[in-house]
């Protein structure tokens, strides 16, 4: 019985803080409008390179969770340390690749 309320009570806070979310940001958005703000302000433009951003952060993840798994069995590290070492570092050196192309690509416009 237990093993079922793990993912059960997870999923349920996951839908939950999204529910808060996105009626808190209603109730802020109606006050606002209320108050004469400009419905317009709501309406944010999508960022030309968000697709890429997320690529090279789950490629940088995999190549996290690689390069973790040829340290786990390469070396007597215990276990979570390699793969969690490794996908922090490749998926925050990701991170930073494209904050390099985005600001390169920026000065060229």
């Amino acid at each position: 019985m237990e093993e079922i309320m793990v993912p059960l009570a997870f999923f349920a806070s996951i839908v939950l803080i999204l529910y808060m979310y996105y009626s808190t940001r209603n109730k802020e958005r109606m006050a606002l409008i209320e108050k004469g703000a400009d419905a317009s302000l709501f309406r944010t433009g999508r960022k030309p390179f968000s697709v890429l951003k997320w690529g090279m952060f789950l490629v940088g993840i995999g190549i996290g969770i690689l390069v973790g798994n040829i340290l786990a069995v390469s070396t007597n590290l215990e276990e979570p340390v390699p793969y969690f070492s490794m996908i922090l570092l490749f998926g925050g050196a990701s991170l930073i690749a494209y904050y390099l192309i985005e600001r390169k690509k920026e000065k060229t416009e």
